[in-house]
């Protein structure tokens, strides 16, 4: 009996402690308000362990209160208060670290051009809060694409822009665009510092965009490629001034398609199936007088003090319809005319979505009429100029009515009016005669008429177009025009084309020719086009400048703005960046008579034929002597005596 009291003694003592153990555990698992973790000591009861699980849920419930309002900085002060309060340094602190956060935004720009034509302009922008510039390898995305983060990471890019243009801008018809590009494809690229060989990543990295938008990249090479010194700066964050890590290559022969424009649509977080991308049918887009897409990436500042940076990506689309497509004899336009769609419905990962369109011109109404009416307004500073839009928010259900769709239509009352002259345009072209030698005329506009301003040209000569710089003249109003910098690198045959940057100081109302002589060169025959009389194309030139603004420019770009109006970063509040592209050249070059090659194998089959034919056949034919087959008569007769016995004739 004595045994087995002990024993039932023993197993009480045994579940006691176990209970003691588990209630220490919970007070070590319960946090609290102040700190978010406790410090463990002596074993406390039941009742106080009860009212620490009572109170869990108001604590919860006052952290969501916090983390829904807006946090700010602490001082030095309260830092060292909250070091003096916190625990032992044996203490666990548990903190969560929210995951990076990602914004889409969409807009649709559309302006009434003086000529009739409508100007739509796309712009898609998606924000990724990561940093590849520290190294910080990223393995989970939400809305920016993998493709083109893989991309940053592997070529350990700081900025990326391509373009692919079908036609070209007419300036003086349309006015300036919002992003400019020159026709074809265009690629300029800067990497970061710590790549040690940028021409190797330079090539590999086009070979994947090429794979990536169904392009002709990878007819990029050092041909084509060219270091540019100071027309192409960062567009992001960062002062790199050091171009050797810059590249920058075009590709003026290079045709936009349908499966150019299917990756790109992909690269959006809602594809074309909703938002604003509905409104980009094939069919539609390449059936106009200029069509461009275009992809940036680049770092941005979250904050006006660039404490934290984000990753851009702004994917744009421009397109211009003509007034006399076949079809459309009426000047009246709508969403429905323009792309064969009407909108339903935002992008549900967007966070905004509206469309523009643009009244400055005629802000009573007395030029054109846009329908159904809207009562929101909006006022953006947009090249130089302040611009007045009818602003439509998607996101709101009151903009697609009771028949839940939206399309807009623009009537024009009147054509009267006239458009305001760009300050700044640039146009090109190839004198002389012959196919030895040449000239290349670059004039540049200044319509101002009292300031001038300083240009900056590029020029990318392919090497087969040898130039004389010693006959480089640059005239403004029949006098000298001397750059105050230029920077030329000459050419290598078939190793890396002529570059060539001035800086010019145009006159206020002035014309700036530049002329430069040239020899053409002789091909080798394996290194002519399929179709070597159609010529041989000289990608545009680049003009880059500041130009003197009417109005006040916004200079904080973290400040919430449109997306068409803050692309490029503002400075100076008395100018803002302009970036003109001319036409491409069309040269001929020496061609050889590519047909005689066959000429001359035809003639040489004809004699070997006729020549050497006849003589085989006397050489290897053998002759035998037949005898005339006798005549009918002759045969019945033969017949008749053999008849008899009688031997034949």
């Amino acid at each position: 009996m004595a045994a087995h009291r002990c024993s039932h003694s023993a197993l009480l003592l045994i579940l006691c402690s176990s209970w003691v153990f588990i209630v220490a555990g919970n007070q070590e698992t319960t946090p609290t308000g102040d700190h978010h973790a406790t410090v463990v000591g002596n074993p406390q009861t039941v009742t106080e362990t009860a009212e620490q699980t009572a109170e869990q849920p108001a604590v919860v419930e006052e952290e969501r209160r916090w983390e829904a309002t807006e946090v700010e900085e602490a001082t030095p002060d309260e830092v060292a208060t909250d070091k003096q309060d916190t625990s032992a340094p044996d203490t666990v602190v548990h903190s969560s670290v929210p995951p990076p956060k990602d914004d889409f935004q969409e807009e649709l720009v559309i302006r009434p051009l003086h000529s009739g034509d409508i100007y739509a302009s796309f712009q898609f922008r998606t924000l990724w809060e990561t940093d590849f510039l520290r190294g910080n390898k990223v393995s989970h995305y939400r809305l920016f694409p993998k493709s083109l983060g893989q991309v940053i990471s592997k070529f350990s890019v700081r900025e990326l822009h391509i373009s692919f243009t079908q036609g070209y801008w007419r300036t003086m018809q349309w006015g300036q665009p919002f992003l400019p590009s020159p026709p074809g494809a265009e690629l300029w690229v800067w990497f970061q510092d710590s790549v040690t060989d940028v021409d190797g990543t330079w090539k590999e990295l086009t070979n994947v965009l090429s794979g990536i938008f169904c392009a002709s990249l990878n007819f990029i090479d050092s041909t084509n490629t060219v270091q540019p010194s100071a027309s192409f700066k960062p567009l992001g964050v960062g002062n790199e001034t050091d171009h050797r890590f810059l590249r920058y290559a075009t590709l003026p022969r290079e045709i936009v398609c349908t499966e150019n424009l299917t990756p790109w649509k992909k690269l959006l977080p809602c594809g074309s199936k909703a938002g604003l991308a509905v409104l980009l049918k094939s069919e539609k887009l390449f059936h106009s007088s200029f069509h461009s897409q275009a992809v940036h990436i680049r770092p941005v500042c979250k904050d006006w003090q660039c404490k934290t940076t984000s990753w851009e990506l702004r994917q744009t689309l421009n397109v211009v319809f003509d007034l006399h497509t076949p079809g459309q004899g009426k000047r009246e336009w709508s969403l429905f005319k323009m792309f064969s769609r009407t909108l339903t419905e935002a992008c549900p990962l967007a966070s905004s979505s509206k469309i523009y369109i643009d009244i400055t011109d005629d802000p009573q109404g007395e030029q054109f009429e846009v329908s159904p009416a809207t009562h929101l307004l909006s006022q953006a500073m947009v090249l130089g100029d302040r611009r007045t839009f009818s602003v439509y928010d998607l996101t709101q259900q009151i903009t697609f009515g009771t028949v839940r769709s939206l399309n807009l239509l623009i009537r024009w009352k009147s054509s009267e009016g006239d458009m305001l002259r760009p300050l700044l345009h640039a146009e090109r072209y190839v004198a002389g005669y012959g196919l030895q030698t040449g000239e290349i005329h670059t004039l540049m506009y200044n319509n101002h008429p009292y300031r001038s301003f300083p240009v900056l040209l590029l020029e990318s000569v392919p090497w087969y177009l040898r130039l004389y710089i010693h006959t480089l003249t640059v005239t403004s109003k029949g006098k000298d025009n001397k750059p105050s910098y230029i920077h030329y690198e000459p050419s290598k045959d078939r190793l890396r084309p002529h570059l060539l940057e001035m800086l010019v100081q145009l006159p206020p109302n002035s014309v700036t020719e530049v002329t430069v002589q040239f020899e053409r060169a002789l091909l080798k025959w394996t290194e002519y086009t399929p179709d070597p009389n159609h010529g041989f194309y000289v990608g545009s030139s680049v003009i880059s400048s500041l130009v003197p603004s009417i109005v006040a420019m916004n200079t904080n770009g973290t400040r919430e703005q449109p997306l068409f109006s803050s692309f490029f970063p503002c400075k100076e509040e008395s100018s803002y960046f302009m970036r003109v592209y001319t036409e491409p050249l069309l040269v001929n070059l020496p061609t050889p008579d590519f047909s005689m090659p066959y000429n001359v194998i035809c003639l040489t089959c004809t004699v070997v034929a006729v020549g050497y034919g006849s003589l085989y056949n006397l050489l290897t034919r053998s002759f035998q002597i037949e005898e005339p087959s006798p005549g009918l008569a002759k045969r019945i007769a033969n017949i008749i005596r053999k008849m008899r016995g009688v031997p034949p004739l």
